[in-house]
């Protein structure tokens, strides 16, 4: 007859069954990828307004604790106010005359489609100059979003031969480490702890 594991026994075991749970959460934690888009609240609790005298560079220093990827997005909160899309002399300059898009919503979010960098100021000129601008730099796909790989080799179907097709390493150096990492070796402790205190 084969043995049970350490502490389960052919009748109910509540130890046989948390050990059974403790390894199915721990398989789904590890399996499961972390989510591969985020969405941002511009400036968090402040969220889009004119700042303080004290604070004219929350936004530049909100943007530098972030990192933003294609698939993205901001969503912008305020009350009272608009964002303005800019290209870069307009976000220097706080001009609002020739904006791409005008937001007046309230509750604005935007999608960060391609990789560069992107421009936003309040339609208050005023706003503006005391701070509340942002400029985002918007970086290729997450590295844990898979894309195909390229091929190794290019076929031409008028040739004989195929040519070689150099590859970007951009999309080969990145390390990622799921968000499910802490949790599953905490799950995996326990699991390993009460397998020895059974044994």
């Amino acid at each position: 007859m084969a043995s049970s594991p350490p502490g389960c026994h052919f009748g109910f075991d509540i130890y046989c069954l948390f050990v059974t749970i403790l390894v199915i959460v721990a398989a789904r934690a590890i399996i499961t990828p972390a989510s591969a888009v985020e969405e941002f609240k511009v400036g968090d609790v402040d969220g889009w307004r004119q700042p303080d005298a004290n604070h004219t560079e929350i936004y530049s220093l909100w943007t530098a604790m972030k990192r933003f990827h294609v698939g993205d997005s901001l969503r912008f909160e305020y009350k009272n106010d608009s964002v303005l899309v800019v290209n870069k002399w307009a976000y220097y300059h706080c001009n609002i005359t020739n904006a791409s898009s005008v937001f007046t919503d309230g509750n604005t979010t935007i999608n960060l489609d391609n990789a560069g960098p992107l421009y936003f100021i309040s339609g208050d000129v005023e706003h503006c100059e005391n701070g509340q601008r942002l400029a985002v730099v918007v970086l290729p796909l997450h590295p844990h979003i898979h894309k195909s790989p390229p091929p190794l080799v290019a076929v031409d179907e008028d040739s004989p031969t195929a040519s070689p097709v150099s590859t970007s390493r951009a999309d080969t150096d990145h390390v990622y480490v799921p968000k499910t990492l802490p949790y599953s070796v905490l799950v995996t402790a326990t699991l390993v702890s009460l397998l020895w205190h059974s044994t």
